[in-house]
C-alpha cells in the first residue's frame, strides 16, 4: 500500500528557494516602461536598476537595492561594535598578568610562612633558578638551611616585585614596556605575558603580511633573525624597483617563498596585498580618537623588542608609503556600537569594510548586466549572503534570459523586440485593459442570433431543416430512450436528433488611426493609446485570427505602422498638426484591400483636426478653420 504524498510547511528562514524569475516576468515589468518612452534600451536598463517584481509578490533586486543593502551591511558592523575596547582587552589581559603575578608573589609568601609548605634548600633554589632569581644562591650558601632567612630574603624580593608591579604606567605600550623588564617570580603570569606579547606580535606582522604560512607566535631567535634578514631583502627588492633596477623577484621568492602564500606570483601581487593591509591599519588607527591611537602605536613599538626587527619594519612602512595610492587613503570609520573587540577582530573588521567599499565601488563603476561578469561572486555572498549573490546573477543574465525566449534580438545598436516580444507586450496591454472588468458579473455581452456556420458551441437544440448536421449522439440516443424506454432494440425516430449549436462566425476588417500629434504627448495620453492599439492587435491575434487590423499613426501627415512597431513608437517632435483627413483617406485605402463586408475605423485623439491637404499641400491652421473641418 502506497503512502500519500505529504507537503510540510516550515517557518521561512531565508534559505528556501523561490521559482527563479522567469523572461516572462522580465517582459511585464518593463512593458510600461517601454510604453512611456519606446526605448528597449531605456527600459531593460530601468530594470537593471530599479529590479522586478514578480506576480506573486517576490522582488528581484536592482542594482540601487543592491547598493544599499551593501550600504546597510556596512553600517550594521559600525553600530553594532566599540572601537575603544580594542585596547580594553589588552589592558584586562594585562591586568591579569599583573593579578596573577600579585597572587603567585603572595602564596610565595604563604608558603614559607606555613612550616609545612617550607620547601628545602634545594628546592627553594631550584624554584628561584627557574624563575631567574639568583637570591637563591645566596640563602642557601654554603647549604646552610636558615628559614628565617629565606623567609627575610622572600619578603624582601616580593616588596621589591610589588613595588615594581605599583610603579608600572597605566597605558598598555608602557605596561608592556615595564613587563619586558619585569622579573617575574611566578612561573603562570610569565607564561601568560609570553602569550599575549607573542600574539599581538603575531597579529601585528601577520597584519603586514596575510597569507605568511609561518607561524610568528613564540618565534625563536633564530626565526627572528630569519625574518629580519627576509625584511631587510623585501625592503631592497622594492627600494630597487623604485629606482627602475631589476628587483630580483624571483630570486627572493626562491629564498622566502615558503613564507608567502601560494597566491602570491608576482611584485605587484606582493605589493598589492601589503598595501591594502598597511591602509586597513591607517583606517583602524585613523577611526579611532587621538589617545587611543597614541596608545596603540605606542603598544605596537613596544612588542618589537628586536631593534633589528624594529628598523626593517619602519623601513617597510617607508617605502609602503611612497607607493600608497590616493585611493588607499580611505576615509576613517565611525564606530557607535557596544559589542567588544580584540585586536584581531579588529583588523580583520577593517579587512571586512574594506571589502564593502571596494565592492560598492564596483558596483558603481557597472553600466549594464555586462559588467556583472567582472565581479566576484564568492565576495558578493560572503558580504551579502547567497540570496543577494543568486539576484545579481539573475541581473546578469538579464539580457540573456530574453534573448534565449525569444522576445529580444541582439543587433549592432543593442537590442530589439522580435515579433514574439511584441506579442508579449501586447497580451500585457489587454490584460490591464480587461483586468478593471474583473469585479462584473459573467455573460454581460450578448449575442444577437446564433445558429450559422461557424463553431460547435456545447449547447444543443432539436435538429431543425437546414441546420449543420453536428449530431449530438448522447442527447439523441436519450430522447429516443424517453420516448420508447428501456430495452433493444432501439429505434430513433426523426424528433429525437439533436445537433450541436454553432456560433455566428463573420470576419471583420478595422483600421486603427492613432493621433501623434503634440498635444497627445503633453496630456500623457499617447502612452494609453499605445497600449489600446498593442492590446486591440493582440485580441485579434489570439481571438479573431481571421479578422484584420491595419495601423494608421496622424500628425502632419498619416502613415502606416506596422504592430512590431508599437511598443517603440514615439511621437514627432518636429511636426505639428493634426490631420485626420490624410489619416481617413490613408484608412479607406487599406480598407477597400479587404474583401470581408464587415470595415470600420477607431480614431484615438484628444482633440479637433488642425490640418488637411489642400492642392497637394498640407494646410495647418490654429485655431482650426472651417475649411479643415469640411475636408476632414
Amino acid at each position: 500500500m502506497s503512502r500519500p504524498n505529504l507537503t510540510r510547511y516550515t517557518r521561512w528562514d531565508g534559505t528556501q528557494l523561490l521559482d527563479p524569475l522567469s523572461a516572462d516576468d522580465l517582459m511585464r515589468a518593463m512593458s510600461d516602461e517601454l510604453m512611456r518612452d519606446g526605448d528597449l534600451m531605456n527600459a531593460l536598463r530601468r530594470l537593471f536598476w530599479e529590479g522586478v517584481e514578480r506576480p506573486d509578490g517576490e522582488r528581484m533586486a536592482g542594482l540601487r537595492e543592491l547598493m544599499n543593502r551593501l550600504r546597510q551591511e556596512r553600517q550594521s558592523q559600525l553600530n553594532r561594535y566599540d572601537l575603544g575596547s580594542v585596547l580594553d582587552d589588552i589592558r584586562e589581559r594585562l591586568e591579569d598578568v599583573i593579578e596573577t603575578e600579585r597572587s603567585g608573589i603572595q602564596r610565595r609568601l604563604d608558603q614559607t610562612n606555613d612550616p609545612a609548605g617550607e620547601k628545602s634548600p634545594d628546592d627553594a633554589a631550584q624554584e628561584d633558578s627557574s624563575n631567574g632569581n639568583s637570591g637563591g644562591a645566596e640563602a642557601t650558601e654554603g647549604n646552610d638551611f636558615d628559614p628565617e632567612a629565606l623567609r627575610a630574603m622572600l619578603e624582601r624580593m616580593a616588596s621589591r616585585r610589588k613595588e615594581e608591579l605599583d610603579n608600572l604606567p597605566s597605558d598598555p605600550a608602557g605596561a608592556i614596556r615595564g613587563l619586558q623588564n619585569y622579573d617575574f617570580m611566578d612561573q603562570e603570569a610569565r607564561q601568560k605575558f609570553q602569550e599575549l606579547v607573542a600574539s599581538l606580535q603575531q597579529q601585528v606582522m601577520q597584519q603586514t603580511f596575510q597569507g605568511m604560512q609561518q607561524a610568528l607566535s613564540e618565534m625563536t631567535p633564530e626565526q627572528i633573525a630569519e625574518t629580519r634578514q627576509m625584511m631587510q631583502e623585501l625592503n631592497e627588492m622594492l627600494e630597487a624597483k623604485a629606482r627602475g633596477e631589476d628587483p630580483q623577484f624571483e630570486q627572493f621568492m626562491h629564498k622566502w617563498g615558503h613564507m608567502f602564500g601560494p597566491d602570491v606570483t608576482s611584485l605587484e601581487d606582493l605589493i598589492e596585498r601589503m598595501r591594502q593591509q598597511t591602509a586597513a591599519m591607517q583606517q583602524l588607527m585613523d577611526s579611532m580618537d587621538p589617545g587611543q591611537r597614541e596608545q596603540l602605536q605606542g603598544m605596537m613599538q613596544a612588542i618589537m623588542q628586536d631593534p633589528g626587527l624594529q628598523q626593517e619594519m619602519a623601513r617597510l612602512q617607508q617605502n609602503l608609503g611612497s607607493i600608497m595610492r590616493p585611493e588607499d587613503m580611505r576615509r576613517p570609520h565611525s564606530f557607535s556600537g557596544d559589542d567588544p573587540l580584540t585586536l584581531q577582530e579588529a583588523m580583520r573588521m577593517m579587512d571586512r569594510l574594506q571589502d564593502y567599499d571596494n565592492l560598492e565601488e564596483q558596483l558603481r563603476d557597472v553600466r549594464d548586466w555586462s559588467d556583472f561578469a567582472n565581479l566576484d561572486g564568492d565576495k558578493i555572498e560572503e558580504l551579502l549572503g547567497e540570496e543577494y549573490r543568486e539576484q545579481m546573477d539573475q541581473l546578469g543574465r538579464l539580457a540573456q534570459m530574453l534573448e534565449d525566449a525569444g522576445y529580444v534580438r541582439r543587433t549592432r545598436g543593442g537590442f530589439e523586440l522580435t515579433p514574439q516580444g511584441v506579442r508579449k507586450i501586447g497580451e500585457k496591454a489587454l490584460a490591464d485593459i480587461f483586468s478593471q472588468l474583473n469585479r462584473d458579473r459573467i455573460g454581460q455581452h450578448e449575442f444577437n442570433r446564433s445558429g450559422g456556420a461557424g463553431e460547435r458551441i456545447d449547447v444543443s437544440k432539436p435538429y431543425e431543416f437546414g441546420d449543420p448536421f453536428l449530431l449530438d449522439l448522447e442527447a439523441t440516443v436519450m430522447n429516443a430512450v424517453q420516448r420508447e424506454g428501456a430495452g433493444t432494440p432501439l429505434r430513433l425516430d426523426p424528433r429525437d436528433f439533436e445537433v450541436y449549436r454553432t456560433e455566428y462566425i463573420t470576419r471583420s476588417s478595422t483600421v486603427l488611426m492613432i493621433d501623434m500629434s503634440r498635444s497627445m504627448f503633453y496630456s500623457d495620453s499617447f502612452t494609453s493609446a499605445k497600449r489600446i492599439a498593442l492590446a486591440l492587435d493582440s485580441l485579434i491575434r489570439s481571438k479573431y485570427p481571421r479578422d484584420s487590423l491595419d495601423i494608421i499613426g496622424f500628425s502632419y501627415m498619416a502613415e502606416e505602422l506596422k504592430p512590431a512597431d508599437l511598443p517603440t513608437l514615439s511621437w514627432n517632435e518636429f511636426q505639428y498638426g493634426t490631420n485626420m483627413q490624410h489619416g481617413f483617406q490613408l484608412a479607406r485605402q487599406l480598407l477597400n484591400r479587404q474583401k470581408g463586408t464587415n470595415r470600420q475605423i477607431i480614431m484615438i485623439t484628444d482633440g479637433e483636426p488642425t490640418a488637411h491637404i489642400e492642392n497637394g499641400h498640407v494646410f495647418f491652421h490654429w485655431p482650426p478653420m472651417p475649411t479643415t473641418f469640411q475636408q476632414t
